[in-house]
């Protein structure tokens, strides 16, 4: 008896989980013939959805200018099917939980405005419509003192894995690393770096706690969490900072020494084998190339300088040896006599690339940038001073709109042909009510090559020479959602 029972018992659990299958299946099949008549299925690239809300963190505690610039509805309805959506607002809070200091409502707007020295970040939170193509800057004019420069950032969307090129601690007397965090859990980082003698092997720098809805400043080489001793020899760094829980928006300044310029590093994208860098300004001063190889193997990289001439291999330098973990620097003085260029590179591994630029005695860094092609276009937030544009066309001919935005709305846009392998410096005009500042919006126009664009602020002669540029990328409009393919696992809240 005790025998049959147990079978009894085994078969009616086997016969539930049938019953279970089966309605999983009939609901599948259901999901499967609910789906529109000549609707594909699941892609796996996923999808472009557009964007409705971002959070942008500016550095903050030495003053300067915020200016805030929104795309237009034209610019977003080239990357979108049909009219953006309506509403939306912009708001600027001193800290990523403090207190108001400005807003935008009005799409296609701009917002600025002269701050003292501050004693933390600024975050910019945006919702609805005003947050695609919403970009943010920084900039700093100190004419004198020991911090005498001209500097600039875009303020930073929070990440989990980014990289800075920049001078080490034998370059620089300061190099402050500004993390923030604008969730209300607390984050952890790890900071490593790359030097021009190889990767700095230490424990120093893992494990930094942020607060929640705080900023810590970290000096690189000051203490343990800046990397300790060890980074104080390195002449070059490429730092990464990589959130091991939450994540964080990072800055970091670099200050030459008293009176011999200032700015703030472009964040760099990710290593790639195919990389541009534009923006290498014209004019006197010494300009150097610096490429970095994370990797656990040596880089062949093959680089060309791009002109107002053409495209050509520095003599000599057809080929540039790279050792792995390290940080490659090479003069380009030389070979650009002065000219504004960009920096076309191949590599056969993953790389990093940038640019050290110097001016009477300030100091400018660039970054590699991705193009800007068809249904993409760039936004400069902060134009001032004298300001230009550098337009570079890697692969084929280019044509850029370049429409300048100041209070009262758009001034007269310039069409501007980019042969292809050239580079081309456009000097811009304040529109009406913009004299005292003003938003750029670049558009490459239908049939355009893509183009790789960077901007320029400058003031000053001679000794007295201030200047910072500043990479132009994609707008962020959209954002790509992963696929959902058709499993069991979708029918699963």
């Amino acid at each position: 008896m005790r025998l049959d029972r147990i079978v009894r018992l085994l078969g009616m659990r086997y016969a539930t989980a049938a019953l279970v299958l089966v309605a999983v299946a009939a609901l599948y099949g259901a999901a499967a013939m609910s789906r529109p008549a000549g609707q594909p299925r699941a892609a796996g690239a996923g999808v472009d959805d557009p964007v409705t809300s971002a959070v942008l963190v500016c550095p903050g505690r030495e003053g300067g200018r915020l200016s805030l610039q929104g795309a237009s509805e034209d610019l977003l309805r080239a990357t979108r099917s049909g009219r953006p959506p309506a509403g939306g607002r912009v708001d600027v809070l001193r800290a990523p939980g403090g207190s108001a200091a400005g807003s935008l409502t009005t799409p296609g707007g701009r917002w600025t405005e002269d701050l003292e020295d501050a004693e933390d970040s600024f975050t910019v939170w945006a919702s609805g419509a005003l947050a695609a193509g919403l970009e943010a800057e920084q900039t700093t004019h100190w004419p004198d003192g020991d911090d005498r420069g001209l500097a600039g950032t875009r303020c930073a969307r929070p990440g989990t894995d980014l990289w800075f090129l920049g001078p080490g601690p034998v370059g620089a007397e300061s190099i402050q690393l500004h993390l923030t965090n604008v969730d209300a859990r607390p984050a952890a980082v790890d900071v490593t770096a790359l030097s021009g003698e190889g990767p700095l092997d230490t424990t120093d720098g893992r494990g930094t706690p942020v607060p929640a809805y705080g900023t810590r400043v970290v000096t690189i080489g000051e203490s343990a969490e800046g990397l300790g001793e060890i980074v104080r020899t390195a002449a070059d760094l490429a730092l990464r900072v990589r959130a091991t829980g939450g994540r964080v928006a990072a800055s970091l300044r670099v200050r030459i020494a008293d009176g011999e310029g200032i700015e703030w590093l472009p964040l760099s994208p990710a290593p790639a084998t195919s990389l541009v860098v534009p923006g290498v300004p014209g004019g006197e001063g010494r300009r150097r190339l610096l490429v970095a190889v994370p990797g656990q193997e040596d880089a062949a990289v093959r680089f060309q300088v791009i002109t107002p001439d053409g495209a050509f291999a520095p003599e000599g330098q057809d080929t540039l040896d790279a050792p792995a973990g390290t940080v490659t620097t090479v003069d380009l003085d030389r070979a650009l006599s002065g000219k504004p260029a960009a920096v076309r590179l191949a590599a056969d591994r993953p790389i990093l690339a940038g640019f050290a630029a110097e001016r009477g005695a300030d100091v400018a860094y660039g970054t590699a940038t991705p193009a800007l092609g068809r249904g993409s276009f760039g936004v400069v937030a902060d134009g001032r001073f004298d300001t230009t544009v550098t337009l570079t066309a890697p692969r084929g001919a280019a044509a850029v709109r370049i429409t300048p935005v100041g209070p009262q709305g758009p001034g007269t846009p310039k069409d501007v042909p980019v042969p292809a392998d050239r580079t081309v410096e456009v000097r811009l005009t304040a529109p009406a009510g913009g004299d005292k500042g003003y938003g750029v919006l670049v558009a490459p126009r239908p049939g355009s090559g893509p183009v790789h664009a960077a901007r320029t602020l400058s003031t000053g002669k001679g000794g007295r020479a201030l200047f910072t540029t500043l990479p132009i990328g994609p707008a962020v409009t959209t954002v790509r959602l992963p696929p959902a393919g058709e499993s069991q696992g979708v029918l699963v809240p």
